[in-house]
């Protein structure tokens, strides 16, 4: 049981660092640092995109964005340490 938690865990870690890092790109991109029209950097917003939007688009639809500020990232952090709680609650 203990294994599967710490695997449990260490997925919602690396999904946490994943919201992570696609808000820091996008406010990248947002601020001109980075440039989507170079084909690498297109790709790996791409990547982060995909991984992460399963989880983000159905918050994103019942949260609505307040003065242009997405929430859903941090609402998603929220839940992840949530999450990380009930399992190490259970060992």
């Amino acid at each position: 049981m203990l294994m599967i938690v710490q695997l449990l865990s260490l997925a919602l870690d690396l999904f946490l660092w994943l919201i992570i890092i696609t808000v820091v790109v996008s406010w990248m991109v947002v601020m001109g640092v980075l440039n989507t029209r170079n084909r690498w950097v297109y790709k790996f917003c791409n990547l982060l995109n995909t991984l992460t939007n399963p989880v983000v688009r159905p918050i994103r639809k019942l949260v609505p964005a307040i003065g242009g500020i997405d929430l859903t990232p941090m609402i998603i952090i929220f839940g992840v340490y949530f999450l990380k709680n009930i399992l190490w609650s259970l060992v």
